[in-house]
């Protein structure tokens, strides 16, 4: 019998405040008194450096920052600089990956580290995310030693059988950022681009990563999927991926202290 997965359609959220959303939520689920859950969302304009983050990859001035809309965090997801904005899914899975917490005791009464395959956790958003695509109609996958989802920009140009040296690099369509909490419970998690303003990419070198462009579901489909059709086949990938009996519930339930816009 699978477990049950309460998941929310937050709409546009500001990051601060699903930042702090994140925490109470993550807190409950700790001690039991929530079950696994997964948030998704759309931010305004924001960049967030993780605990890689190198202020250099931040391209644009204050002013232009200003200009543009653009709030700067730094958290504590691993990872260096992305950003959100309108026209992006964002998902945070809110997972006990580690029953008990990190600060478990041995039989000889001393602190110990429990095992957890992070990596693992991190390729199952990743397969998550390629199977949601597929069934949108894109085809994505993951690229060695790189985090996120990546799609080939010229797979269905007339390159497509060009030799290896003259083929465009793959492209980022999905980040993915993640951090497990003192209490074995997951935060932070993935960004998937539909069709956001592209520009703002522009302000940021990207993960750190200079020679591998950005893409999105509209480089590849028109119409562009909406955000509700997106988020259907991501919760649908998600139990699938994760064998979760996913619950949708109103955003109500967690709205007293957020103020949220149109809902995803």
């Amino acid at each position: 019998m699978r477990t049950d997965c309460v998941v929310y359609r937050l709409g546009v959220v500001a990051y601060e405040t699903a930042w702090r959303l994140q925490d109470r939520l993550a807190a409950e689920i700790a001690t039991g008194d929530r079950p696994p859950t997964l948030l998704l969302l759309q931010h305004p304009h924001t960049y967030t450096f993780g605990r890689s983050g190198h202020v250099e990859n931040l391209l644009w001035d204050q002013a232009e920052l200003e200009r543009r809309g653009v709030s700067v965090h730094w958290v504590d997801r691993g990872g260096d600089v992305t950003y959100h904005g309108p026209g992006q899914l964002v998902g945070y899975p809110l997972l006990p990956l580690i029953p008990g917490g990190l600060h478990q005791v041995s039989k000889n009464g001393k602190a110990r580290m429990p095992q957890a395959d992070y990596v693992g956790y991190v390729r199952k958003v990743e397969e998550t995310l390629i199977t949601a695509l597929v069934h949108l109609g894109v085809v994505s996958g993951q690229v060695r030693g790189l985090t996120g989802v990546w799609v080939q920009p010229d797979a269905a140009s007339h390159c497509r059988n060009c030799p290896p040296e003259q083929r465009q690099p793959a492209a980022k369509i999905a980040a993915i950022g993640v951090k497990v909490d003192v209490k074995g419970v997951s935060r932070h998690g993935f960004a998937l681009n539909i069709d956001p303003d592209m520009t703002y990419w522009d302000g940021i070198i990207g993960c750190g990563i200079k020679d591998h462009p950005v893409a999105s579901l509209a480089d590849f489909l028109n119409p562009v999927p909406s955000i509700q059709r997106v988020s259907d086949v991501i919760i649908a990938a998600f139990a699938d991926v994760f064998e979760y009996k996913m619950i949708e519930k109103s955003s109500s339930e967690v709205s007293q202290e957020v103020p949220f816009s149109v809902g995803a």
